[in-house]
């Protein structure tokens, strides 16, 4: 049972007593799936005290059900374990109004065995665990997400309008119920900074500001789980699918990280002596990404689909590259030598587990500053023209090998994580390769 000490004890007790004081009448005990999905129970007010301070029961499995929420055999949190029951630990900070259910707050939780053993496959305790690694080596971070997501007619699954319109103030205001997300979204606690009309039909892209280390990731777990919320209540449909149909833009996460220094508070990644104005920092960073890249894509591209949209003029990059503003290199150093200066990971889909994009390229940085290897040079035109850059895994098949294969990446994520992840993700394989498809029917079925 969890062993919550008194000075958490307290602080639940405060923060019920708030609750209480404000209306509400439920909160949701949250947590992230291996895909990034909210998986909850819904708990009356007067139970939440109780809950908060022992744990709450769910099924330990969850944590390893595929993305059809099978039970998969052999994912270590199944048979293994009896099927045992997990307890939900609610992290005190992460308590947030969900302003489109009624008198409903959440709270963010993590799994404990009855023993008291975390969860170690667990993405969020992934992230925690490597951001305590970037502390030791004196860094802290600040990050967002930024997502692209299409909004669909929810009896036909179809597009509401046609034709390529990024930007096109008329399409932006087009579907009231974006500007509806941009209000919910803000009464949850995210600072929303800009809305728009991406590169496809129907296609939106809303922005909002970067945070500080693991407020930033849950972040993107509310953004995501809030997005899918908000647009069925309105009676539509929103996707984060990687690729639709193979004649749209497919749907990237594109992810913004600085390194500040622990002790100054300054962005670590600058330094206007250096080539570029990139300080030594960025330079193990970024060959960091370049060196481990490839091992990380299972967890930036972790379905088929994914590998739809990695492709050459896309505006998707499609091999291990890096540049300065360049919309095509796998990363992308933004605003070079002024303090907003960031990298911007331009690999993600639109479907991955956000703290898993957080985790990919947390310990690909941190592998960069311990290795400290001299920095690939990066390429004079787009990078998606270089034929001499290493290309990124064609299939999750590949990119599942590539992760097992770089020993030291997958040490860093754990193996647990990498023992649950490879189980569940060949599973999906199975059942995606055992399924005969629309194009196969069609082009064999008559003629032959």
């Amino acid at each position: 049972m969890a062993d919550t000490s008194k000075k958490s004890g307290d602080a639940i007790g405060r923060i019920v007593a708030d609750l209480k004081k404000k209306g509400v009448q439920f909160v949701r005990f949250e947590t992230p799936d291996l895909h990034g999905v909210s998986r909850a129970k819904l708990v009356p007010i007067e139970r939440v005290e109780s809950y908060a301070r022992a744990g709450l029961n769910m099924y330990g499995g969850t944590l390893a059900l595929d993305t059809a929420s099978s039970v998969v055999p052999g994912a270590v949190y199944n048979e293994q374990v009896n099927y045992a029951d997990q307890r939900l630990i609610p992290d005190l900070d992460t308590f947030a109004p969900v302003p489109w259910a009624e008198n409903t707050w959440k709270v963010i939780c993590d799994g404990q065995w009855e023993d008291g053993r975390w969860l170690e496959a667990s993405p969020r305790r992934i992230v925690r665990r490597l951001l305590d690694e970037l502390a030791k080596l004196g860094y802290t971070t600040e990050m967002a997400h930024e997502f692209e997501f299409y909004l669909l007619d929810r009896e036909t699954m179809k597009p509401f309008f046609p034709g390529v319109h990024i930007f096109n103030s008329t399409r932006n205001e087009m579907l009231p119920v974006v500007r509806e997300l941009m209000t919910q979204l803000r009464a949850a606690g995210l600072d929303m900074m800009t809305a728009n009309c991406e590169y496809s039909p129907s296609q939106f892209e809303l922005v909002y500001r970067h945070e500080h280390g693991m407020k930033g990731a849950d972040n993107a777990f509310t953004y995501k789980n809030g997005v899918k919320e908000v647009v069925t209540k309105a009676g539509q449909h929103a996707t984060f699918m990687s690729k639709m149909a193979s004649d749209v833009a497919g749907c990237g996460a594109h992810f913004h990280i600085s390194l500040l220094d622990k002790k100054t508070g300054r962005n670590a990644l600058i330094d206007k002596n250096g080539v570029n104005s990139l300080s030594p920092i960025a330079r193990h960073v970024l060959q960091g990404l370049m060196d481990h890249g490839r091992g990380a894509m299972a967890l930036f591209a972790p379905t088929p689909n994914c590998y739809h949209r990695l492709k050459p003029h896309t505006f998707a990059p499609s091999n291990v590259s890096w540049g300065l503003e360049d919309r095509s290199a796998m990363v992308r150093v933004k605003y070079a030598g002024e303090p907003s200066m960031h990298l911007e990971n331009r690999v993600p889909s639109g479907l991955a587990n956000p703290y898993l994009i957080v985790a990919g390229t947390l310990a690909c940085a941190i592998l960069g500053l311990r290795e400290k290897r001299p920095l690939q040079p990066s390429c004079d035109g787009p990078s998606e023209e270089n034929p001499n850059l290493p290309r990124f895994p064609r299939s999750l098949e590949e990119s599942l090998a590539a992760l097992e294969s770089d020993k030291a990446l997958a040490g860093l994520l754990g193996p647990e994580f990498i023992s649950v992840f490879t189980v569940v993700k060949r599973y999906e394989l199975a059942r995606f390769r055992g399924h005969i498809t629309d194009w196969e029917r069609a082009e064999y079925l008559d003629v032959y």
